[in-house]
């Protein structure tokens, strides 16, 4: 006959199982955080040196005139991509929702993007904006001389070249968000709308839209994260040109710290978009967990 296992032991196992992946999951991923903290207020250029430089690196980095370009670059990169992804990506939702033919086939069609990494897309894009490969040379060669799509080369317009690349990918993420939340909705309000008489735009615009405030909130999270440390993309498709037109504050960190030999200047911006994260995210889960208890 077997003996009941005491209630302190079982309440203790699972904490010593998932103990190991806590304990490394805090090494690595505070422990990096702290890490690159210290560097950002040390001596480090070229090599590591941890000799305690004080906040130069800050003054340096404010003072620069390319991570100026980078922070300009990363609100208008980031305004453009949130707001394009949101907005098409909540028209795709909304068509989807009416239950139109081969909606299963559409949506794998509108969701397939994310499935490419952000070098495949930066590539891809590198290639049909391209002057002399993609939309200009085929216009062109259709009969339309005169037209003319080089913002990939115009340093003034090449960030929205990076915006578009963007939008193309997440729209279909931000879309299966929105769906899934209209599909959430009770039938039986919008049943009731319509007996009242109201219209089907109406019914979206002052019903069903407004319902969709948590999904809002969720995708803005998403894009805001991704509109941050933004990196890849930009690499494949501009690799931050032409000159720094299209640096954002990650590719600065990297140009800093890997082939500058400014480590500590790489640290600091690598710090200041943390800092910007948190400062989007952070808000946010506390709302949550207010409204929660």
């Amino acid at each position: 006959m077997s003996l009941p296992s005491s209630p302190t032991g079982s309440a203790w196992l699972p904490r010593l199982v998932v103990a190991p992946s806590f304990v490394l999951g805090f090494l690595f991923i505070y422990g990096f955080i702290a890490w690159n903290g210290w560097f950002s207020v040390s001596a480090s250029r070229l090599l590591p040196n941890y000799e305690f430089a004080g906040f130069e690196p800050y003054v340096q980095l404010f003072e620069s005139d390319r991570f100026r370009v980078a922070l300009s670059n990363l609100a208008v990169f980031g305004t453009l991509f949130i707001g394009g992804a949101m907005a098409i990506g909540l028209l795709l939702a909304i068509l989807l929702d009416q239950k139109i033919r081969a909606e299963g086939a559409l949506r794998a069609v509108f969701l397939y993007p994310m499935a490419l990494s952000m070098i495949v897309t930066g590539t891809a894009w590198k290639w049909i904006l391209n002057p002399g490969l993609g939309v200009e040379n085929l216009v062109q060669g259709w009969g339309w001389t005169d037209f003319s799509f080089d913002w990939l080369v115009q340093p003034e317009r090449a960030i929205y070249c990076v915006v578009i690349a963007g939008v193309w990918q997440s729209a279909g993420f931000v879309m299966a968000l929105f769906l899934a939340g209209l599909r959430g909705i009770d039938d039986s309000i919008i049943k009731a709308a319509q007996v009242d008489g109201a219209s089907l735009p109406r019914i979206y615009w002052r019903i069903l839209i407004p319902s969709l405030r948590p999904v809002f909130f969720s995708t803005l999270m998403v894009l805001s994260h991704l509109a941050i440390k933004s990196f890849d993309l930009v690499m494949a498709l501009t690799a931050g040109g032409p000159g720094y037109a299209t640096d954002l504050p990650a590719t600065f960190m990297y140009s800093m710290a890997f082939t500058r030999g400014q480590i500590n200047l790489g640290a600091a911006s690598a710090t200041v978009m943390l800092a910007t994260i948190a400062a989007i995210v952070v808000p946010y889960l506390y709302s949550e967990l207010r409204a929660k208890r």
